[in-house]
């Protein structure tokens, strides 16, 4: 039999894109020849994921878990919501989440290197998912929440397993701590604050909506239709303008900031209201740590095809 090196392996995987473990199989059944290890490669499927790999992915699913006082979030995407599906990659996407809770990787690149199963890299195992499905397969991205100390981790996973979220109530372990943190998880999932309060909202950003208030006070903006105004109105004083600016900016920040958000369960209270009585329940001051919401495909640009285009440059390629 031939000996397969390592130099041989490594050559076939940047000819194939399939994995180390398939690479040197491939060789060995093939005795050593390129030729028909790419070959067996092929019938397998495997060799097809390499050019798979640079399809765009924005469809797909999140998975999440939470299992005592770690909670994992994971996004995996695929070219269309058909596949995503599939039992093969609900059962990959499982996984995943199950590997990130017990391994907790640094960062996707440190997960992809890690040790799946049969001797295979977590990287390897997709592209044996990408041969088998036919479809790019990419885990976006991720997140592990441990809590340390007192507190709670509340999840929520949407019907249709695209927006998950995890939040992290600090301060107590009791079931009104655990309460707590699913009904805030919703609220995130529902309306998807950047900020869990206002002190974490930059500077900057305040800055300029200061600025954008001040000028809509100095050249109100058109009246919207409908709308009946008084032609001779005046702007305010300038004296009052910071008062002004300072109702503007609250209503800013009960859209963007969670503790300020009104209740999606209950809107004469704000979510800081519920936070307080949490806490008056339990018997110590309860705090949100850190929030995470997923949404599958939110901020990759899709690839829109025009088949007529395609269709014209084929003709003239003709």
């Amino acid at each position: 039999m031939a000996e397969i090196s390592a130099q041989m392996v490594k050559e076939l995987r940047e000819k194939t894109g399939a994995g180390m473990m398939d690479c040197k199989k491939a060789l060995a059944e093939s005795a050593g020849d390129f030729t028909k290890a790419e070959e067996w490669l092929r019938k397998k499927g495997i060799s097809k994921a390499a050019s798979k790999g640079a399809r765009v992915a924005a469809e797909g699913l999140v998975g999440i878990d939470v299992t005592g006082k770690v909670g994992v979030v994971v996004e995996l995407n695929s070219e269309t919501d058909f596949v995503a599906r599939n039992d093969e990659f609900v059962k990959l996407l499982k996984g995943m989440v199950a590997h990130v809770g017990k391994h907790a990787p640094s960062s996707v690149e440190n997960l992809l290197e890690q040790a799946w199963t049969d001797g295979k890299k977590v990287k390897e195992a997709i592209t044996e998912k990408v041969a088998t499905i036919g479809e790019n397969i990419s885990v976006r991205r991720f997140e592990r929440f441990e809590v340390a100390g007192a507190g709670a981790l509340g999840s929520y996973l949407h019907a249709n397993s695209r927006i998950a979220t995890l939040v992290e109530v600090l301060g107590s372990d009791k079931p009104e701590a655990d309460a707590l943190g699913r009904e805030l998880a919703m609220q995130v999932a529902a309306m998807n604050p950047k900020w869990v309060s206002r002190e974490f909202v930059p500077a900057d950003t305040v800055a300029k909506e200061k600025e954008i208030y001040r000028e809509e006070i100095r050249n109100p903006p058109p009246p919207a239709p409908g709308e009946i105004r008084n032609p001779n109105k005046k702007p305010p004083p300038e004296e009052r303008w910071p008062m002004i600016i300072e109702g503007k900016l609250n209503k800013f920040y009960e859209n963007v900031c969670l503790v300020d958000q009104v209740s999606i369960k209950d809107d004469k209270k704000k979510v800081k209201d519920l936070i307080a009585e949490a806490g008056k329940a339990v018997g110590a001051e309860l705090k949100i740590g850190r929030v995470a919401r997923f949404e599958v495909g939110e901020g990759i640009e899709k690839k829109k095809d025009d088949l007529a285009a395609e269709v014209a440059k084929t003709l003239g390629q003709a």
